[in-house]
């Protein structure tokens, strides 16, 4: 597949926006006393509801179209949903690797700004917060891969996609930010630690396309199209849905899970 200059400047401009929203949580984190969390609930929940929406609704079914083109129905529907559970898996996998302890997606209700300014003992906060970069790190680089993809094929969808990830990567970056602050003394290094997290979101995009380039065709974009649905199917429902529920009442996470796919349906609608 063949495209312009503009088209993959457009598509890397939104996969750097997406992960540089981590930076933008530590300024909520510096200038807010304590956290909002009815508010970040309903964030949360209208993350997921975008992206769970836009992943079986949308994703899912271009990722097989592309794919029956290549092979077939019947062929074509199999390796959609194998690619789906795989992307599922990938994530997973992420996360098993990753110590409980030290994985910012394994937040619980009770970690706030408060909370972490509690703890006083200097190099623990600074692990926690060296390794909650190096774990967001981690997680970013698909879903880097899987904004620059999206918007590279499909603009509106790429602008819908950057819009939840965005809003799931701020509290990370208040989990990066907080602690090294706090450790330190330093609003600085909080937020620089928390910005070069980030990076690695358009650092998936960059080596991904660069990889995979030369083998663009309608079959690896099918697959990557299904996996990328899975991964943001599994962030969804594996992180934000029981973060939100934590942080807030049940029934805010799910008016923002609802809201989240009614905004992502008329998008879909508007500029379809």
């Amino acid at each position: 597949m063949d495209y312009t200059t503009n088209d993959i400047l457009f598509a890397f401009g939104l996969t750097l926006i997406a992960g540089l929203s981590t930076g933008l949580g530590s300024v909520f984190a510096f200038f807010t006393k304590k956290t909002n969390h009815k508010f970040l609930s309903a964030s949360l929940g209208f993350s997921a509801g975008v992206m769970i929406y836009v992943s079986m609704i949308e994703i899912f079914v271009k990722a097989r179209a592309s794919l029956e083109l290549a092979y077939g129905s019947t062929k074509g529907y199999w390796i959609t949903t194998i690619a789906f559970f795989t992307g599922m898996a990938i994530v997973a996998l992420i996360d098993k690797l990753i110590p409980e302890e030290d994985n910012p997606h394994e937040l619980n209700a009770e970690t706030n700004i408060k909370d972490i300014e509690k703890n006083t003992q200097e190099n623990q906060l600074m692990r926690m917060g060296k390794f909650s970069a190096l774990a967001i790190a981690i997680h970013n680089f698909p879903e880097g891969l899987a904004t620059f993809t999206s918007a590279l094929q499909d603009p509106t969808l790429g602008i819908s996609i950057t819009l939840a990830i965005a809003i799931h990567n701020i509290p990370e970056g208040i989990a990066v930010s907080v602690p090294i602050y706090y450790a330190t003394g330093s609003r600085a290094k909080g937020f620089a630690y928390s910005f070069l997290s980030g990076l690695s979101e358009p650092a998936g995009a960059i080596i991904g396309f660069l990889l995979l380039r030369s083998f663009l065709n309608d079959a690896l974009f099918g697959i990557i199209f299904a996996s990328v649905a899975g991964i943001m199917v599994f962030i969804s429902l594996d992180e934000l849905l029981p973060t939100a529920e934590k942080y807030g009442e049940h029934h805010i996470a799910i008016y923002g899970l609802i809201s989240g796919m009614i905004v992502m349906a008329l998008s879909l609608l508007l500029f379809s």
